[in-house]
Formats: structure tokens, sequence, C-alpha cells
């Protein structure tokens, strides 16, 4: 999940209507100090990182005059906590507090609806004060399509002990609150603590959202870079990955850097899986091999051989892995064969000197591990495809032999990629497409037309490969970037076709 920080989160609140403390974030002193005299009172220094429990680190502090803050926001801003780095602060006006509350929305998966949750004691160790208080305490699961009404409000407000106008002003913010999470498309949306003045005002002292992974791309107003919840800030990595995935929305690219900063012969291994049980299940069978864990991924749910294709280049990029390896659930219904062209032309591309070993089940195995095990002679490492009768333990203990016993010494047939004589080029939905007409005329086998599932590809009146439907088309998804034009085009052809992928940020050669 995307977790936003506290004032992100205020400014959603604040937009539908629930009355949130003053004060804007900084990220120096001496914007403390400026937020501070603005203000013109005793204010409340809060440092902006995705943890819990700030008081109790120093990171929340009172200020009463805008030198304090600046003092305040002195010490905060550069301290790292749980692998963050404070780099803002957000400087509010102090409230004088009566009483506190808690408010909450939450997806419950169990039964597939919106929980509102309210307690009439709100504040630091909420699940605490539930055990030792549950009168204090309603909740009510909402229909969707019927939403969430003032009356469910104030019924939930008055189980929790709360009449009068009070519980009428508790009711709106509820029903604020439903209304943030519904169209923020929050797992969660909880105010912790709701605070009730000696004026008599409420308002959200704090605030805790996050929003599905998968509606993120939905909400660019949010400003979330990544749409992850990580325990510390995401990496170089992570960020390109996530780039990818928000990008293409066909299958699922799940990227976790798991290790930096480490050496060839740590024995850390590039994982890549497909399918989330099966992944943690082939990735359980390495770990008992001894060895660790560079990458967790997850190329899932019939994708493209280009995202493959990407998801493989950017976990060797990942820094000097012992070796690479691919299992995961063993019974996709995807097509196999895609996921092998992906690795095919990354491993060939990158020309890796590390052993692999793919385990790649499902529809069309024996074709995935004959276009993988081509891959031998071509690149400096060994490879070996297996399929779904091959268990992850037996597939991680050939890896383990593998790099026990070293790469091969022969020279690999490389192939150094000319340019094009006779190009021939058109766009696909993230790269590009070019036939050099020059050796396909050569060709006797015209491969790509074998290879083109969705037959884009035509042979015109000269023999020569061309697209049968229109450019726009092909930009638009006709082309599914199977990568049959390029890989099955040099392993069964003549070798003149090339798909241009590009990766936003990834450096090459890495």
């Amino acid at each position: 999940m995307a977790r936003l920080h506290e004032h992100q989160g205020k400014r959603l609140l604040q937009n539908a209507g629930i009355t949130v403390p003053r004060g804007d974030i900084a990220r120096t002193p001496e914007e403390a100090r400026a937020i501070a005299e603005t203000l013109g009172g005793p204010v409340m220094v809060k440092i902006q990182a995705w943890i819990t429990g700030r008081a109790a680190v120093g990171g929340i502090e009172r200020a009463t005059t805008p030198d304090a803050a600046a003092q305040a926001a002195q010490a905060m801003l550069g301290m790292t906590l749980e692998g963050f780095t404070v780099d803002t602060v957000l400087v509010e006006e102090q409230l004088d507090i009566a009483r506190e509350f808690y408010a909450g929305v939450i997806v419950d998966d169990r039964e597939k609806a919106p929980l509102v949750m309210f307690s009439s004691v709100g504040g630091t160790g909420i699940e605490e004060i539930a055990q030792a208080h549950p009168d204090k305490i309603a909740h009510t699961h909402v229909d969707v399509a019927f939403g969430f009404q003032d009356y469910q409000a104030r019924n939930l407000i008055r189980r929790a002990g709360i009449s009068g106008k009070l519980q009428r002003d508790l009711a709106a913010v509820l029903v604020n609150l439903y209304a943030v999470a519904r169209t923020g498309e929050a797992r969660a949306a909880e105010i912790n603590p709701l605070v009730l003045t000696t004026e008599g005002q409420l308002y959200a002292a704090d605030c805790r959202i996050t929003v599905d992974d998968y509606a993120v791309f939905r909400h660019p107003e949010l400003g979330i870079e990544i749409a992850r919840e990580y325990n510390r800030p995401p990496t170089a990595l992570e960020k390109i990955a996530y780039a990818v995935e928000a990008g293409d929305y066909r299958g699922t690219f799940y990227f976790i850097q798991m290790a930096e900063d480490f050496k060839k012969g740590e024995g850390y291994i590039g994982f890549h899986g497909a399918g989330g049980g099966g992944s943690m299940m082939s990735m359980d069978a390495l770990l008992r091999q001894g060895y660790k864990v560079a990458t967790f991924v997850d190329t899932s749910g019939n994708p493209p051989a280009s995202k493959v294709y990407r998801a493989a280049r950017i976990v060797m990029a990942v820094g000097p892995i012992d070796g690479y390896f691919g299992s995961g659930s063993g019974v996709a219904s995807q097509e196999q064969f895609y996921s092998a062209r992906g690795l095919f032309k990354a491993f060939l591309e990158a020309q890796l000197d590390i052993p692999v070993v793919i385990r790649l089940g499902g529809n069309s195995e024996d074709r995935a591990v004959e276009i993988l095990e081509a891959l031998n002679g071509r690149v400096p490492a060994r490879v070996e495809g297996y399929k779904k009768d091959d268990s992850p333990d037996f597939c991680a203990q050939r890896l383990g032999t593998l790099i026990r016993e070293g790469a091969p010494t022969e020279t690999p047939l490389t192939r150094e990629r000319s340019q094009p004589q006779a190009p021939y080029s058109f766009a696909t939905p993230t790269g590009v497409v070019t036939l050099d007409h020059a050796v396909c005329a050569a060709c006797e086998t015209k491969a790509c037309i074998q290879a083109c599932a969705r037959q884009i590809l035509a042979l015109n009146e000269e023999g020569l490969p061309v697209l049968n439907v229109t450019r726009a088309e092909a930009q638009r998804g006709r082309c599914v970037e199977c990568l049959g034009c390029e890989v099955d085009c040099l392993l069964y052809g003549a070798g003149g076709g090339h798909v241009d992928l590009p990766i936003e940020g990834l450096s090459w050669p890495y």
C-alpha cells in the first residue's frame, strides 16, 4: 500500500471539510522559523516519515517561539529512523486539547466491505485502549452501494457513549472521513487523535492514510512517487521498476531490492519469480541452499515478453550477484515462451557471465526451455531451463552446483548488432521494432511471421515482413511485444529483427 505523509493526508482531510491545524512543511530550520512566525503562537514540529512512535524518538516537539521551532527542526532534519532520512518537518499551530477521539475507515477483506470505527478515547496506544475499554469503541460495516449516512455515523458515536451536539459534530467528521477513503480509494484512513479543543472545535491532529497500490495511477494529485509501502525509502532501482509497472498495465511486475552494497562471492542471487505463492516457495528453496536474495521479483498475470525483459535487466543491475534464479508457481496458465524470450533478450544483451537456472512451468514449457538453453554458447554464462515437474529445491541445488563449478571458459558467439541497411520500423506500445529488409530478403524461414501469434506481420509482394495492420493499431496494442521478431528471428531465421525497449533511468551497460 502507498502511505501518505501526515501533511499530505491532512490536505485531503481539509479538502473534504475536516478541520486541521494551521501549518506548513519546512525543509530547513529557517523555513520552520518563518512558518512559526506566521502562525504567531506556540507550535508543534513533527518529522514527516513513515514510522510509528515519532514522539518516543524525538520526532514530535513543542516550540513556544520561532527560534525554538527552528532549533527543533535543526535537530530533526537529517535524522535516520528505520532507514528513513528525515528531510521534511511539519510546523503547525499548537492546540489546547480538552479531549481526544479516534476515527477510522479500513477495508475489511474478510467481509469485503469498508469498516468504519470510532472510539470515544483516542491518542497513543489506541490498540491497548481498545482492549482496556471495549465499551468506548464501536464499529460498523458499510454497504458501498448505499454509502455511509449521517444517521449511521450518529448511531455509531452514540454506541461509544457520546450524545448531544458533540455527537452531531463527530458524525459529520466520520461521514467526511468515509468520503476521503472512498474517493481516494484508500485501504485505510485514520484520524488519531481527533481532538476537541477547549473552545469546542474538532481538529484532525494527526492522520494516517494508505492508498491501494492499484489505484495510485488514478490519483496523480496525491503525488505518490511509488505505490509500495516499504519500511524504508525506495531505492533508485525500485523507483525505476515501479515506473515500468505504472506505465504498462499488462501483467504484474513487482520488484523489491533486498540488498545493497554487496560484493561478488558473498552469495547474493538475483531472484525472479512468477506468482506470489510459488515465488515465495521458490525463494525459500534458494535460502535453504545457503544463498541470500538480492531481489524479490514477481512477473505474473500474463505479462508481455517486453515486461519480463525489463524486469530481468533491472534485476541484473542490482549489483554483483553470483547467480540468477527464476522460479514460480509451476502451473502458470500463461504461455511460458513469452517469458523465455524476455529473459533471452536481456541475458544476451548483457552478455551475462553468472550461472542461470530458470524454472518456467506451465503452458508451452518445452518451447520455453528450448529458447532459454539456446543461450548456451551465446553468453559466457551457463544456462539451464526446467519445467513444472522439476521441484524448486532441485532447481536451487542445480544453481548451487553451477556456481561452484564456475562459468564456462569458451568464448561465446557474441553477435555485434550492425546498423540496418534497409530498415523497416514501427512503434509498439512501449518500444520500436526494426526489421532489416536487407537481411530479411535472404531469410528462408521467415521465422518472424511464424512467431507473430497476433498475425500483425505479413509478407508483402517482395516476400518481406511488413505490418498487416496500421502503424497506429500496432502502437495502440495490436503488437503485444512478444519479442518473436527478434528472438525467434535470431534462433530460427536470419537475425534481421530487433526490438528497442528503453528503460528510463537505467544506465547501460550496468
